[in-house]
């Protein structure tokens, strides 16, 4: 599976790669990003940010890069893609978003500082950087969510 985690010029989205030793991650950015290149994972541009059309271009991006799953973590991007899940589901591309109409339950206003965070895929925790394990949650929680204690509200992990 290829695997596209925006914000690759963060420090914070590689932390996410611990969650996908099996697969290829693409981390990608918009603006100038290091072509750098390895076995299990690549950096590259998204080109430049134009706010009003990050869906589209992150569908391009995804069609011509043959991803498979995108993980959005800008926080400008986390609605627009929320909204067009289902499209990107057509061209057979899965988004880690909670759905559009809930997704204001799971966003952090402020500027998130979790210790940990946990990655979900409709509901099922398969992968948790405290090492705790999440029973079966509600099908709605889907994505990167942070925490700082397994007791915690879950919330977007966001940069």
């Amino acid at each position: 599976m290829k695997i596209l985690i925006t914000g690759g010029n963060n420090a914070k989205t590689l932390k996410l790669m611990k969650a996908f030793p099996t697969h290829f991650i693409l981390l990608a950015d918009y603006g100038d990003v290091p072509g750098i290149v390895a076995e299990n994972y690549a950096f590259t541009t998204l080109g430049m940010l134009n706010q009003d059309s990050i869906a589209h271009i992150l569908l391009n991006f995804c069609i011509t890069e043959a991803i498979d799953c995108i993980i959005p973590l800008h926080q400008y991007e986390v609605e627009p893609m929320a909204k067009s899940a289902v499209l990107f589901n057509e061209y057979g591309i899965q988004v880690l978003t909670p759905p559009a109409d809930s997704i204001s339950n799971y966003l952090f206003l402020e500027k998130n500082t979790f210790k940990n965070f946990a990655v979900f895929i409709e509901g099922e925790c398969i992968f948790a950087s405290g090492g705790e394990i999440f029973i079966k949650q509600d099908h709605e929680l889907n994505g990167v969510f942070g925490y700082n204690d397994p007791s915690d509200d879950l919330k977007l992990f966001t940069i």
